[in-house]
């Protein structure tokens, strides 16, 4: 059955409630003036008594002259007596049977009738009851819509699902969305994807679309190593919103998505203490970090930004590269992961399993400075460009020449070998823009630099030079 026939449109709720219920009600139900006139017959009666009390005096007196003959007589109220018909002594002979004596005066008789007490027994106590009516009323009605509870919530079920549909239709119709293919595979292709949010910030056309390809085969775990704000963790938290979008119903931002369903989502992103419970951002990382591994299966998606950075290099490093290892490995047939990370020896896991690959962030640098393309491209990255980043961050010229002479330093071993480490401090201005990455590891030997200290250039013949620089032209080519 289609949405269209199961959806009750309540027109009788409506219509009670259009009758009954002030759209202004007030919020405390014993203020009153809960229900509309119309609604309930006595009610209307008090609500006249109170707003009309003194005109209908003036109607039951002229009424009483005209039934009496006695032209000067008058209804009256006191705090003692109430209501009362008062009539001069002269005229009293005029008063009929059905007249009560309540009080004899000097120069007045003073009467009361059954409908003049009727009609003070009503205005008296008028608000009181009316409060109490209104009350009265508004748990009847209630009572009823209760009744009917399972009608509203189904048409409120019904009605979510088409505002959750009309929505999505109009982001996807709006924002260039298209509709992924969804599977039963182990596979996640995204061709040109962006993320929902972040490219509604930017001016139209400048988000910088990637693509995303993970399977259980090939391109299982991915290493995704580049320099701060270049775009690592978007490309990450993009492909995740994607994954939940596509098996929410919705469509998704790409040009296309063909997606194999999985079973959860798991991230590590970010970094956050939660100090009130005594957890550092190291244990936080890692108690996330160790529900991923018990529980991540090959149909689940695991994304993971800078794992091990809230310790020591090398013990952050060596987390690193076990996890890495664990999820290619879980179960024999691994967990497809999008792992991005500043430890560029994690780079060295594709070397030795075929379902890793390298891929990073594009950084071209020019009149000395970096420009990020925020485009992911295969293979992996050497530098972080670190420096670079903190002069663009606005860091002093100072400091950021300091650093890239310390930098120098430590790459020559030299750093801190004096009592003094600011002995090392160099006087000249910048050699060198930008500095590589220090490696954790020792240096390959580079065949080149070992020709180029083995030639004797005093016995060395133009011929024989010349022979040589062939050799190590060819050399760089292998």
């Amino acid at each position: 059955i289609g949405m269209r026939e199961q959806f009750d449109l309540l027109t009788d709720l409506h219509d009670l409630l259009e009758r009954s219920v002030h759209h202004e009600a007030p919020v405390t139900l014993r203020d009153g003036h809960l229900i509309k006139s119309g609604y309930n017959e006595e009610l209307d009666e008090l609500v006249v008594l109170l707003r009309d009390g003194k005109k209908l005096i003036l109607d039951l007196e002229s009424k009483e002259r005209a039934a009496t003959g006695i032209a000067k007589l008058k209804i009256g109220f006191n705090r003692v007596f109430g209501y009362f018909i008062e009539v001069s002594k002269l005229q009293s002979d005029k008063v009929p049977e059905h007249y009560i004596r309540k009080q004899t005066l000097v120069n007045a008789e003073r009467f009361i009738t059954p409908e003049l007490k009727e009609f003070e027994d009503k205005i008296l106590g008028a608000e009181d009851k009316r409060v109490d009516l209104e009350y009265q009323l508004f748990l009847a009605i209630r009572a009823q819509l209760a009744e009917n509870s399972s009608r509203l919530l189904k048409t409120a079920q019904l009605l979510a699902q088409i505002d959750f549909l009309s929505a999505n239709s109009e982001m996807a119709h709006k924002f260039n969305y298209r509709r992924p293919e969804m599977n039963d595979g182990d596979e996640i292709l995204i061709i040109e994807g962006r993320h929902p949010v972040i490219e509604r910030t930017l001016p139209s056309g400048k988000f910088v679309p990637n693509d995303v390809h993970l399977d259980q085969s090939t391109d299982e775990v991915l290493i995704i190593t580049g320099p701060n704000m270049a775009g690592k963790s978007t490309v990450l938290r993009q492909t995740a919103l994607i994954v939940l979008m596509a098996q929410m119903g919705c469509y998704v931002p790409a040009q296309q998505a063909e997606i194999g369903i999985v079973d959860r989502i798991f991230t590590r992103v970010g970094a956050m203490d939660d100090l009130r419970r005594g957890q550092s951002t190291f244990m936080v990382e890692m108690s996330e970090t160790a529900n991923i591994l018990n529980n991540a299966t090959e149909k689940s998606l695991v994304i993971l930004d800078e794992i091990g950075r809230g310790t020591s290099t090398y013990d952050g490093l060596s987390i690193a590269w076990a996890v890495a290892e664990d999820l290619v490995q879980k179960n024999g047939k691994g967990v497809k992961t999008l792992f991005a990370t500043h430890y560029h020896e994690l780079t060295e896991l594709a070397k030795a399993n075929k379902r890793v690959q390298n891929y990073s962030i594009a950084v071209r640098e020019w009149q000395g400075n970096i420009i990020f393309l925020h485009k992911l491209v295969k293979g992996g990255t050497s530098r972080s460009y670190g420096i670079q980043v903190a002069s663009l961050a606005g860091v002093p010229d100072n400091v950021v020449h300091r650093a890239e002479e310390i930098l120098r330093e430590i790459e020559l071993g030299k750093f801190g070998q004096t009592a003094d480490p600011m002995a090392n401090r160099k006087k000249s201005a910048r050699i060198k823009n930008h500095p590589d990455q220090l490696t954790l590891f020792a240096p390959p030997s580079d065949p080149i630099r070992l020709s180029l200290q083995e030639m004797n250039l005093d016995q060395c013949a133009p011929l024989d030079a010349l022979n040589t620089l062939y050799a190590l032209k060819e050399m760089l080519k292998n």
